[in-house]
């Protein structure tokens, strides 16, 4: 999706568990039918792992007739990762990909020197009305592979591990967890599953990974005696194991992974390491330059004139 403009989500306060070092509360914006809350970047706290931004759109409903519309429009040195929860979005992008993606599978862009890319609901999902409910996350590249060809990858849910018991269930989306491991393919140190738990259910989560956050997608969880409800980024300090334990049917999120390898800039919907070479990419599509999406070329999302600059 396209970046929008937004305020910095709200930090919470010190929390009995020592292992965690900031809460985050996303602030939203409505687009159209479909909210859209951003926990991160934060003022305080840009990233977690090699993740840059992260969306939790809907749930939503459309009505009958409408659907989602993301326009074409292009990224630079990064990486998009799109799950969903409920709902189908059709991809269509400048390698000429179209496609679905549905409840439990992932779609993987990465857009590297450039790429363009649309999300839309297809025409005969729109007659009755459509859900839709899931995350958009962007994972920075490593700066030696901010330049490399884009490419595209979709995963079945089939494809991805999944791990049950005592309560709960872990979907494994990237990396290791619980024994797991995805077959996605990520430029560096990456983890990502979502996990659903009964009431009462517990979860550990390992140190395993130098950076790590919990979203709570819907439900409540309970960490060391502290209550966390929906839409509430819990980020963790280093070296610390913990227990997540569900007040009530809980859907939660981790993600995180090896720090970047340095800062990024961020402006609109490009990242790098680089300053000039956001300037380039302002450039590019101003004049034209990204190419056009096949079944997508009339409509595309212009320059805007003052997105908002995330800067290290």
């Amino acid at each position: 999706m396209s970046f929008f403009p937004a305020n910095d989500p709200i930090a919470g306060d010190k929390f009995s568990c020592d292992a965690l070092e900031l809460m985050i509360v996303p602030r939203s914006v409505d687009l159209g039918a479909a909210e859209v809350r951003r926990a991160l970047p934060h003022s305080t706290r840009r990233t977690v792992g090699p993740f840059v931004f992260f969306d939790h759109f809907g749930p939503a409903v459309f009505k009958s007739g409408n659907g989602l519309d993301v326009r074409p429009h292009p990224h630079i040195g990064l990486s998009t990762l799109t799950y969903l929860y409920d709902g189908e979005i059709i991809h269509r992008d400048t390698l000429g990909v179209q496609a679905a993606i549905h409840p439990g599978e992932v779609n993987w862009m990465t857009a590297g020197r450039g790429i363009v890319h649309s999300e839309r609901t297809a025409p005969e999902r729109r007659v009755d009305g459509e859900p839709l409910h899931g995350l958009q996350l962007w994972i920075a590249m490593p700066a030696k592979d901010e330049e490399i060809d884009p490419s595209f990858a979709h995963l079945d849910g089939e494809e991805l591990p999944v791990v049950e018991g005592e309560g709960k269930k872990a979907r494994v989306i990237a990396g290791r967890m619980f024994g797991a491991v995805s077959p996605l393919k990520t430029n560096s140190e990456t983890i990502c599953a979502d996990i659903s738990l009964d009431a009462g259910a517990a979860m550990p989560l390992d140190a395993d990974y130098e950076e790590r956050a919990i979203y709570v997608s819907s439900g409540e969880i309970d960490i060391a005696g502290d209550r966390f409800e929906m839409g509430r980024l819990l980020v963790f300090r280093p070296g610390d194991r913990i227990t997540v334990t569900a007040v009530k049917p809980s859907r939660i999120a981790v993600v995180g992974g090896a720090p970047l390898d340095g800062p990024r800039y961020v402006w609109w919907n490009f990242v790098s390491s680089r300053r000039e070479r956001i300037e380039q990419a302002k450039e590019d599509w101003k004049r034209g330059w990204f190419g056009k999406v096949p079944g997508d070329e009339i409509e595309f999302i212009p320059l805007p004139e003052k997105p908002q600059t995330i800067a290290p």
